[in-house]
């Protein structure tokens, strides 16, 4: 199933190794929030499950998520704080690391779906290079949010349930790939219908009965974690079983209240995976037409789960990021069947828009990935609250801090995960209150400056070392 071919580990190897190096810089220098969710719904709960303290989102509150891709992150904080880490220093980059090598995995993971269905080795590799080095890929890669691990787990999945004959071991492992993308995140459902459909339309009816099987043994143990975790909250039913599904689909899809964190057009995602990556895109607009004939399979799954979102109204290009893997292997599947001239043609333009991609990857701006309605479109994306969270982190080794107010939106920054300190932390509190010892402000507060980040300051407030007291303190996040 592995490149034998030199032509194709010369592009499957260079890709995932500039691509390492690509995510590794991002990994090192970006401390930036595309969006609050990928502190606030992952981070954050999994410090306050590891470390006992932590702002809490409504989501976590009343129950609207699953603890599992949380439990993930906790499970390697805590892993990492038992082995001597017990830093923000340090298992801030072994998270992201981590997220780092599970992006190359989708790439390795494009590569073995693209074979599974015929496709030449060069064209797997150019699929896998083309994932490798995308602009948004690299953008998202070191982010721990729960679409990273999901397309990880999907596309591996998607490849083992089904790979042509596949074996009892295939059909579970692929099955239980899945049914742990859904975990992670509820949408991956969409994925997982698509691929049922796929094998009743092979009248793959062991393969269908089995996989069934086991998504019954996933799907009861996300009913067990919601029970373990809900049971308590108000308005929870039948003892808390898949309290978080019910909670977030009546939210999202029946009462339309994720419209309160804005709407876009049918077309968002299109736009903006055009924008984020042009050549790239327009390959894969052409791919998955084509593959509608040559991969049908993988052209289905991919416009199922871009229709089924592109018709909610709230989107976040974040949300698409599973689609596109299966894009990529149906694009260059597709390609490889044509004639030896537009086959070519196809594979290299797709090549070479990724490698522009990877060259000006740094010129991504919150336009191109969709966020003009909260940021300014003409800004860079990079490292947007990168400068506030290194100030956590310097705030971190300041062992007197019990009180800390940052000066920005409460959500947009990292919160106890850099701060990592029991410390209460505060958002348009005065200085006269005494509740706080320290400040994360804009540059001519007139305060004594610790350190200084761009145009924010972490400055010392007050004259005393302590804080004054806050029994009433809530860790709670407004909405």
């Amino acid at each position: 199933m592995w490149a034998r071919s030199r032509t194709a580990r010369l592009i499957l190897w260079s890709a995932l190794i500039a691509g390492l190096g690509f995510r590794v810089y991002v990994m090192l220098t970006d401390d930036g929030i595309y969006w609050p969710d990928e502190i606030h719904q992952s981070l954050e709960p999994a410090h306050r499950l590891v470390f006992g303290y932590g702002l809490i989102a409504w989501e976590f509150s009343e129950g609207a998520r699953n603890w599992a891709f949380p439990g993930l992150i906790a499970g390697l904080m805590g892993a990492t704080a038992r082995l001597g880490g017990d830093s923000p220093h340090v298992y801030l980059p072994v998270i992201r690391l981590v997220f780092v090598v599970m992006s190359l995995g989708v790439a390795l993971g494009i590569y073995r779906l693209a074979r599974i269905w015929s496709a030449s080795e060069e064209a797997a590799a150019a699929g896998a290079a083309a994932w490798a080095l995308a602009a948004p890929s690299i953008y998202f890669a070191h982010r721990a949010m729960s679409e990273n691990a999901a397309t990880f787990a999907a596309i591996w999945g998607v490849g083992f349930l089904l790979m042509p004959l596949a074996s009892r071991p295939s059909i579970w492992l692929g099955a239980s790939l899945l049914g742990l993308s859904v975990l992670f995140r509820i949408q991956m459902g969409v994925v997982v219908i698509g691929v049922l459909g796929v094998l009743a339309a092979r009248r793959n009816w062991r393969g269908l009965l089995e996989t069934l099987g086991v998504l019954g043994v996933w799907a009861v143990a996300y009913g067990a974690l919601d029970a373990l975790a809900w049971s308590d909250v108000p308005g929870a039913a039948y003892g808390g079983w898949f309290h978080s599904a019910i909670l977030y689909l009546r939210f999202t899809v029946i009462e339309g209240r994720a419209a309160e964190w804005g709407t876009s057009p049918p077309g968002y995602y299109a736009e903006f995976i055009f924008r984020s990556m042009p050549i790239v895109a327009a390959c894969l607009a052409i791919g998955l037409l084509a593959g509608l004939r040559y991969a049908p399979a993988l052209s289905v799954l991919a416009l199922l789960f871009l229709a089924g979102h592109s018709a909610i109204p709230h989107k976040e290009f974040r949300f698409i990021l599973p689609m596109l893997p299966l894009a990529v292997a149906a694009t260059v599947t597709s390609f490889d069947a044509l004639p030896r001239a537009p086959r070519l043609a196809g594979i290299g333009l797709l090549l070479v828009g990724a490698v522009v991609s990877a060259v000006t990857f740094q010129s991504l701006t919150w336009g191109d990935l969709g966020a003009q309605a909260h940021h300014d479109a003409e800004a860079s994306a990079w490292d947007d609250a990168g400068p506030i969270n290194r100030l956590l982190l310097e705030a971190n080794r300041r062992p007197d801090v019990c009180g800390l107010r940052v000066d920005t939106f409460h959500a947009f920054h990292g919160a106890s995960t850099y701060l990592h300190r029991p410390a209460r932390i505060y958002h348009g509190v005065p200085e006269s209150s005494g509740l706080y010892n320290y400040a994360i402000a804009r540059a001519g507060s007139g305060l004594r400056v610790v350190a200084r980040e761009g145009e924010m300051e972490l400055v010392k407030v007050g004259h005393g070392n302590g804080c004054t007291p806050d029994p009433d303190y809530d860790w709670a996040l407004p909405r």
